[in-house]
């Protein structure tokens, strides 16, 4: 296993519990490598194709889907 899945550290519980939560309309699909190693874990949202990199904490997965809520984007973890 590569570096990005250490780094996650339980984060696709914590997304899932916070999509649950929110109500939103979304399903999580966990992948292998998408070689972004230096971003990981890395976080795609479809069908916008935003990569987002660095998503490591409760606070990036809040600031992400905070932003997709809004109809926006988290410019601060944008790859």
């Amino acid at each position: 296993m590569g570096v990005c899945h250490k780094k996650a550290n339980g984060s696709l519980a914590y997304i899932e519990g916070e999509i649950l939560d929110r109500a939103m309309d979304a399903m999580v699909t966990s992948t292998g490598c998408m070689k972004r190693c230096d971003d990981g874990p890395v976080l795609v949202v479809y069908p916008q194709g935003d990569w987002y990199g660095n998503v490591d904490s409760e606070e990036a997965i809040d600031a992400i889907l905070d932003a997709i809520e809004d109809g926006g984007k988290a410019e601060d973890y944008l790859l």
